[in-house]
């Protein structure tokens, strides 16, 4: 795998071997691409179900387009498997791929549990002249400081001579994987200039992207994270924003919509917290580097209490509202509209919906969940409503907290039904004209006067 020539000859004659370990969200889509490009693909994961479904020919991403066609296809070709035995597979691989999640412990640090118990595993199992590529996405620093100890500690391999290690970040938005790894440049680093290019080589087989040459890992890591944060501070932005317009009686859409207009301008939107496995966890990811040089990240530290506060934020905007038609939260029965992270894709993962879900039930109400990706199935210990239609009649008030495309359909004469007329939109997908019209109780976050 030191050799660009030899690594060119095997993946023109697809005898590449590759090992795929972490076949979840961004995992299983990365092996179904290097699968597709023919090169023999093997996935491993500790999730025994992933796998048995796998087997059974079940795609497990269904909110991923385009993906399910692939899937069959690498079956049916015989070109992707999958196992839950890292130590058959990594043994018989040629260069492997590490996507495994980094989430935060409770005290908000960065968790990279699952990355140094497969290092050390590495440092047993791997192949001598293999390449390891980590696509998880890391503080900058930690292949260097920490992830070439672990596969060295066995003082079988040694890097740059026995073994060689880069970083190439994944760089996909959950629910568009496939647009994203055709199109989206990609940012490549190796531990020398190289190896670099040693990875470019073997992504631009398998992905027509362009890839951008890093001078080393701990740069690369460090873009990623900054594209990432980037998107944290400027929701918080907004969200401060929002809470200020609201009480000047400015909508807070209508601005952004007027702002877009200014050239270097960067819509981004308020809404009821920021969930998902990247954005929060990579402004903590910064947070935890800079405590470890000794560095304050004043605006990243400020941005996160302002995001992880709009849950509250929310709670305080339902309760206004009762207050308008005179009812307590208290023994009223909501219903919370969406519990993703984000829209359009079947994942609560740091999701504010949980949050605002836990306010309500302190305060005494009874909380109803409808989410279309959901449907029928325990989320938060509560069991997601099957029917709007039929939950609706029971219901005080409804609060919209993730934006899925599916409710941008409704009509709003449905709330109408309900005990209180009371609608809450945390996402601006909803027009506050027409819910005025329709003789709803409504609040807009940052929606201000309408």
């Amino acid at each position: 795998m030191n050799n660009i020539d030899e690594i060119q000859k095997s993946l023109d004659s697809k005898t590449l071997r590759v090992c795929v370990i972490g076949i979840g969200r961004i995992g299983l889509p990365t092996a179904l691409s290097f699968a597709k490009s023919g090169l023999q693909t093997i996935g491993v994961d500790i999730n025994e179900n992933l796998i048995q479904n796998i087997k059974s020919g079940i795609f497990p991403l269904k909110d991923e387009p385009g993906y399910e066609e692939i899937f069959n296809d690498v079956l049916k070709k015989k070109t992707f498997s999958v196992t839950t035995k890292i130590e058959e597979a990594v043994p018989n691989s040629d260069l492997i791929l590490l996507s495994l999640p980094t989430p935060m412990d409770e005290n908000n640090v960065p968790n990279y549990s699952a990355l140094t118990s497969v290092g050390s595993k590495l440092s047993e199992l791997l192949s001598p002249n293999s390449l390891v590529i980590v696509e998880s996405t890391i503080e900058p620093g930690f292949i260097e400081n920490e992830m070439i100890s672990l596969i060295t500690e066995s003082n079988r391999l040694h890097v740059e001579e026995n073994f060689l290690i880069g970083v190439c970040p994944e760089n996909a938005n959950p629910g568009e994987i496939l647009h994203d790894f055709t199109n989206l440049p990609r940012l490549v680093g190796g531990i020398n200039a190289n190896v670099t290019k040693i990875i470019k080589l073997i992504y631009n087989f398998v992905f027509s992207v362009d890839l951008v040459e890093m001078p080393n890992c701990k740069t690369a890591n460090a873009v990623k994270l900054t594209t990432n944060v980037f998107r944290d501070i400027n929701i918080a932005f907004v969200s401060e924003l929002a809470l200020m317009f609201e009480k000047l009686g400015i909508d807070t859409m209508k601005v952004i919509e007027a702002a877009k207009q200014k050239y270097n301008f960067q819509p981004h939107y308020p809404g009821s917290g920021v969930g998902g496995p990247c954005l929060p966890i990579n402004s903590y990811q910064l947070l935890n580097s800079a405590k470890r040089t000794g560095v304050k990240l004043n605006i990243i530290e400020q941005g996160r209490k302002i995001n992880e506060k709009m849950p509250q934020h929310v709670v305080e905007l339902t309760s206004d509202a009762f207050n308008e038609c005179n009812k307590s939260l208290e023994n009223s029965k909501i219903l919370i509209l969406g519990v993703s992270y984000k829209p359009n894709v079947k994942d609560i993962q740091l999701s504010p919906a949980k949050e605002i879900i836990t306010e309500f039930q302190n305060l005494g109400t009874t909380v109803y969940i409808f989410d279309p990706y959901f449907s029928s199935e325990e989320v938060f210990g509560l069991k997601v409503e099957n029917s709007l239609e039929n939950i609706i009649p029971q219901i005080d008030g409804a609060v919209l907290v993730t934006g899925h495309d599916d409710f941008k359909k409704i009509d709003l004469s449905i709330f109408t039904k309900m005990k209180n007329p009371i609608l809450v939109d945390t996402r601006g997908i909803f027009d506050p004209i027409v819910a005025k019209k329709e003789k709803l109780i409504f609040r807009g976050l940052g929606r201000g006067d309408f």
